[in-house]
């Protein structure tokens, strides 16, 4: 897959996560907060289930080796779900995923910087702090009302 090809869909998926909370906000208006993000994630588990038995070519013994550590992601992944329920609707979309970005931003970097989880090590350079203040300041002209 070329890089391009990558990049637009991680666009994608950049509209997906922005589109995604106002969607669970709406369905937590009917169900609940907690409900919705439990719904989001079940019909989530739903639809890889179908694409893991249609294209899925990995193993389920493989998770007997995993550290516990590597098995959190689905429950950092309901923390992040469950937040933007929540916030969505006092602080608007926009707000929401500035501050997300930012925070991914801040993050990522951190996590180059030291190589942290077996990924390629990537230096903390004057250009990415640059980019995550220029980033923090964007995210707080549009947070602030």
């Amino acid at each position: 897959m070329s890089n391009i090809l990558l990049v637009a869909l991680m666009v994608c998926g950049g509209v997906a996560v922005a589109v995604q909370p106002s969607i669970n906000a709406r369905l937590a208006q009917k169900v609940g907060s907690y409900e919705s993000s439990m719904i989001s994630f079940a019909v989530g588990t739903l639809a890889l289930l179908v694409v893991v038995m249609l294209t899925g070519r990995g193993t389920w013994r493989g998770v007997t080796a995993a550290s516990w550590w590597e098995l959190t992601g689905g429950l950092l992944g309901a923390f992040f779900v469950t937040l933007t329920i929540i916030t969505v609707p006092r602080l608007g979309t926009a707000a929401v995923m500035a501050a997300i970005i930012t925070g991914q931003l801040a993050a990522g970097a951190f996590l180059d910087h030291f190589g942290l989880f077996g990924l390629r090590h990537m230096p903390f350079t004057p250009q990415r702090f640059l980019g995550i203040v220029l980033l923090a300041a964007g995210a707080a002209l549009i947070i602030r009302r």
